[in-house]
């Protein structure tokens, strides 16, 4: 590099680093703000919908010890069906191999904590929190859906629902103490990248599926489409 080039390097650096963390401040701040409104804590305004999501997480943290957003987010959804908020719950996780399996730990969890099975669908393609979004809309066909999972991570989901144009609302599951991962800052911002410069696609889409107890619809069928809901 010649001393002209780092001359234009160190006076270029430390303007391209304010302009991108300006970016992902705004990026931020436009996730959150849009989407405070829809983001419930109280049970009792929480607006009721035919089906919940609880986003997966692993069941365990660094070390082998339990994880507490698991938890929170197996008692949340429990808590929502119990109450009548929601009346059939998906699990959408990661499954990368045999050895890790976010949907079917938590179908094992509901089921032990009493919610019956045929008020269990599991997601075994939610690779990330895109997908599991993408798919209830593209995949089982919701019109409208409850988000579970941890505050910090309410805005991103909801945001991205809404801006495929489903009116989601979420419950914010009990879980880590004032936790708010510096990466979810970031992955606010690549939600935006996703949605409106990469256009980005689920990993994984496959055939429609219908949820247990949904009527068939003829014309959606010869579509290729579930009915909505």
């Amino acid at each position: 590099m010649t001393l002209r080039a780092k001359r234009l390097f160190k006076r270029w650096l430390p303007l391209g680093f304010l302009a991108f963390a300006l970016l992902v401040l705004l990026g931020n701040r436009w996730v959150i703000n849009s989407t405070d409104s829809y983001i419930h804590d109280n049970i009792g305004l929480l607006p009721e919908n035919r089906v919940g999501i609880v986003l997966g997480t692993s069941p365990y943290v660094r070390g082998g010890g339990r994880s507490a957003d698991f938890a929170g987010r197996i008692e949340a959804a429990v808590k929502l069906f119990e109450a009548g908020k929601i009346r059939h719950i998906i699990v959408s996780g990661a499954n990368p191999d045999a050895t890790y399996n976010e949907p079917r730990r938590m179908w094992q969890e509901l089921v032990k904590a009493g919610v019956p099975q045929d008020a269990l669908t599991m997601d075994f393609a939610g690779f990330r929190t895109f997908d599991s979004v993408a798919r209830a809309k593209r995949v089982f066909g919701l019109e409208r859906f409850t988000l579970i999972t941890q505050k910090y991570h309410t805005y991103r989901a909801v945001f991205l629902a809404r801006k495929m144009e489903v009116p989601a609302v979420a419950y914010i599951a009990p879980g880590t103490k004032n936790r708010h991962p510096v990466r979810e800052v970031f992955a606010r911002v690549k939600a935006i990248l996703d949605l409106f410069v990469l256009r980005t696609e689920p990993r994984f889409v496959g055939e429609p599926e219908r949820l247990p107890g949904d009527e068939p619809d003829e014309e959606l069928l010869a579509a290729g489409r579930p009915a909505p809901r």
